[in-house]
């Protein structure tokens, strides 16, 4: 239903820009065509103050229609990004209850095996055991639910694919200024970019890196995969710029435009080893950045 919902106001605000585009369009064709016609009409000054009025009016009322219209398709998107992120957080939740219900059972099997002396079979079922918890265990590293959620999922994609993973992650990232599911957005699509290049090399290794300094929580994303053209490494962030056959370049774009909304940025090092897209988001947020931010 909530899609629904969310395609019905996707196809209004589209039907809003398309229609008042043209209103704007038809105004100013029929202005000009009075101007430019000769005619009894068009010689008497009240009749062009009045058309001139009508015009200032109706395109301005299109201007804001179309501003309000691009508002809420970006509200929209926020939104979809804010809904990926419960569900991933909804998702860790239910594993770790899961986990905690189990536990016991799993600490009854391991006692009735060393009652028995069956150690190596009691050796072999806490070795089955923990690999479950570590693998859940890996990811509940930083002060962020939203972030640890993002980390869950993204980790079991890459277990799939055969992707080997490397957290190295030195921070809690506490009292991040940038929301969580912002903040996910930005790692999102760096993984996603960094899973995509993997699939076309055997030597499979992605890292993430969570660190922090006096002035700023920094993060790296590094993978083996192929190195970017150097003719793109300049161009990289700007919209329509894509290495991917079927993309169509807005990832990165949307990343760097998110760290740079919070004051922050990126970069990219990328040669024939690895491909690295390394950023920083302040820990303290600048007046201006922050209004600029809210007005959005």
């Amino acid at each position: 239903m909530k899609r629904q919902k969310d395609l019905e106001v996707r196809k209004a605000t589209i039907l809003a820009m398309v229609i008042n585009s043209l209103q704007i369009l038809m105004v100013g064709v029929i202005v000009l065509y009075m101007y430019l016609t000769p005619g009894d009409v068009t010689d008497l000054p009240l009749a062009r103050a009045l058309v001139a009025v009508a015009a200032v009016v109706v395109i301005w009322g299109g201007v804001i229609d179309i501003r309000d219209a691009l508002n809420s398709r970006r509200l929209l998107q926020q939104l979809d990004d804010m809904d990926q992120t419960i569900e991933a957080q909804e998702d860790l939740n239910v594993t770790l209850r899961a986990q905690r219900h189990d536990f016991l059972n799993h600490l009854q099997v391991v006692y009735s095996l060393m009652e028995m002396k069956e150690y190596k079979e009691a050796n072999d079922y806490i070795e089955r055991v923990y690999g479950s918890i570590a693998s859940v265990g890996r990811v509940l590293r930083t002060a962020n639910p939203a972030i640890n959620a993002l980390l869950q999922v993204k980790l079991g994609v890459c277990e799939k694919v055969g992707i080997r993973v490397t957290l190295d992650i030195h921070s809690a990232w506490k009292d991040l200024a940038i929301p969580g599911w912002e903040m996910c957005k930005v790692l999102g699509n760096l993984l996603d970019n960094a899973i995509d290049a993997l699939q076309e090399v055997s030597d499979r290794h992605l890292t993430l890196t969570l660190t922090e300094d006096l002035k700023a929580f920094r993060f790296s994303v590094k993978n083996t995969g192929p190195m970017i053209p150097a003719k793109l490494q300049g161009s990289i962030f700007q919209p329509g710029i894509t290495t991917k056959s079927a993309g169509h370049g807005m990832g990165l774009y949307i990343v760097r435009r998110t760290l740079q909304e919070w004051g922050g940025d990126i970069q990219l090092a990328s040669d024939g080893k690895e491909t690295v897209f390394s950023g920083f988001i302040p820990k303290e947020v600048k007046p201006q950045d922050k209004c600029k931010k809210d007005r959005k």
